[in-house]
């Protein structure tokens, strides 16, 4: 990941206002090459890396494959599902047809939800799974649309069946710029002008904002599915937490759905977009818990 070290080929998607990782990691033989000299998989998925990813994959040292999941990016906005359990099988089905498994998993944020699902239900495609700043449904998600306990308005106005799409067109970059980076971020200067303008353009598509309200709304039609999959079929591979300023959520969280060990890293001074904020700690964590279970 940094430096000499053998490099794995990655999945990074974004999900949500902000980057959120998802990112697959194989181990064994690397496929050598760095960040952005292999962008694009064979599979032509998509791939539109922005400067906050570049930083952290480049101090990863990795191949990247750089997808974006269905809805987002320049990936398709047609008619169907974009609920968290379809994202969680199109990773199953990207594992598979690139021949990459088994890998280490990492989800930032919202796709935390649908990175655990992929996780669970797909134990043999999975070595290792690293939460950065998330939470589950039902396992505190659902609070974070609480306005009155310190929750915020978002959470339950993107989930709102055709919300979305009637009042955001023509206010992406207002959103972003003025609300959603000032808000989510302690490290000034980690969100620039290049990241608001990439995401501002695929978000201003049309039906730009479907793949995030699919997300959304899982977490109020999940009905009790993710803690009955966390009862039935707990994380049995290692488990890595990264939280920033909403410690101790992602440790708590992942600690009840987690039957193995594992490993917890608070970063200090880091908001709630850790990948983009603090790239550097960020691959140092990474480094030496992916490094520690490829060692057995």
């Amino acid at each position: 990941m940094i430096g000499d070290v053998e490099a794995h080929p990655a999945l990074v998607c974004r999900v949500g206002f902000a980057r959120h990782v998802v990112a697959l990691f194989q181990s064994g033989d690397g496929l050598g090459g760095r960040l952005l000299g292999d962008l694009h998989p064979p599979t032509e998925v998509g791939g539109i890396v922005s400067a906050g990813q570049d930083r952290l994959q480049g101090e990863l040292v990795h191949r990247v494959f750089a997808v974006d999941l269905r809805g987002f990016g320049d990936s398709s906005t047609a008619d169907g599902n974009y609920d968290e359990a379809t994202s969680a099988e199109d990773m199953r089905h990207l594992v598979e047809h690139l021949g990459v498994g088994p890998v280490h998993v990492l989800c930032q944020d919202v796709s935390g939800g649908l990175g655990f699902r992929f996780a669970a239900t797909n134990p043999g495609d999975v070595l290792s799974f690293t939460a950065i700043e998330t939470t589950l449904a039902g396992f505190g998600l659902e609070s974070l649309a609480d306005v009155t306990h310190g929750g915020s308005w978002h959470v339950g106005f993107l989930a709102a069946p055709g919300i979305p799409g009637m009042l955001l067109p023509g206010h992406e970059r207002q959103l972003f710029a003025d609300w959603a980076y000032p808000m989510m971020t302690a490290a000034k200067g980690s969100i620039d002008e290049a990241d608001i303008d990439e995401f501002t353009r695929t978000y201003a598509r049309p039906n730009g904002w479907r793949g995030t309200a699919g997300l959304y709304q899982s977490v109020f039609t999940d009905d009790g599915q993710t803690r009955a999959l966390a009862k039935s079929k707990p994380l049995t591979v290692p488990v890595l937490t990264v939280d920033g300023f909403s410690a101790p959520f992602t440790e708590q969280t992942f600690r009840q759905v987690a039957a193995g060990k594992v490993t917890s890293v608070r970063l200090e001074g880091v908001g709630h977009l850790v990948a983009q904020e603090a790239p550097e700690a960020l691959s140092a964590a990474i480094l030496e818990f992916v490094e520690h279970v490829d060692n057995g």
